[in-house]
């Protein structure tokens, strides 16, 4: 029977409270590319949160040009990529906080050493940095074990592409049966479910009225083994984990 070996986070809004901070620059950027290619809707940053959530900027990009039929150049791509890191990752080391309760989990999961932790996300690894950085987290991960879809592949992809999962497994020289995966996103939760890997879904960071829906879309769509409320809630949730592991029913 597999063995859990490695817990691997996701970063925006699993650890760090980060999405609303950084969609705020993103929806700014968003908007100049829509009024340059004549197109009248604009975004705010809760709006462009609700519909991309869990993608990385150059994801979201993508998703715009499909869903308002319009193409940007390779260039065009790049520069708007750098120019959204800039300022977003300016705006999270001056406001990022933790998740509640994460940094009392993380401290004992790292002094038990039974586990091995990662952190796995879709965003630029400099925002990624950025955000464990300043919130005081980077002293519980091996610089090593720091992955990002956008920055750590051959090629730039976002999660839901498995790709960044695969990837994080080989560099550890683990499997994806022996890890387990903490999302809080239909995105990021795909990604772990396509990868093979157990999942537990998170839905602090929600507002009360979207709670209910993630945790069914997390649970019934994405495979969630548990979906937690609160950090308090990990030893629990990975104790089930482990269990399921241990007796084959995953």
């Amino acid at each position: 029977m597999p063995q859990l070996e490695w817990i691997l986070l996701d970063c925006d809004n699993t650890l760090v409270l980060s999405e609303a901070l950084a969609f705020e620059a993103c929806a700014e950027l968003a908007n100049e590319i829509l009024e340059k290619k004549g197109i009248s809707d604009r975004y705010t940053g809760p709006q462009l949160l609700k519909e991309f959530v869990g993608q990385n900027f150059r994801g979201m990009m993508v998703s715009l040009t499909k869903k308002y039929n319009f193409t940007l150049t390779d260039e065009e791509f790049d520069t708007y990529v750098d120019r959204e890191l800039g300022k977003v990752v300016e705006t999270l080391e001056k406001k990022a906080v933790p998740c509640e309760g994460v940094m009392d989990e993380l401290e004992k999961i790292f002094a038990e050493k039974k586990y091995k932790m990662a952190v796995v996300s879709s965003s630029a690894l400099s925002r990624v940095q950025a955000s464990i950085r300043k919130v005081k987290m980077d002293k519980f991960f091996d610089p090593s074990h720091v992955y990002s879809a956008a920055s750590s592949l051959p090629k730039p992809t976002s999660k839901p592409d498995p790709a960044i999962y695969l990837h994080a497994c080989k560099e550890l020289g683990t499997k994806p049966e022996n890890c387990v995966a903490v999302e809080d996103s239909k995105s990021g939760a795909t990604a772990a479910k396509n990868a093979k890997i157990a999942l537990i879904g998170y839905v602090g960071p929600y507002d009360e009225d979207e709670k209910e829906h993630m945790r069914k879309v997390l649970k019934d769509d994405c495979g969630a083994i548990v979906v937690m409320e609160h950090w308090k809630d990990f030893p629990e949730a990975l104790k089930t984990v482990e269990e399921k592991m241990t007796s084959g029913k995953l």
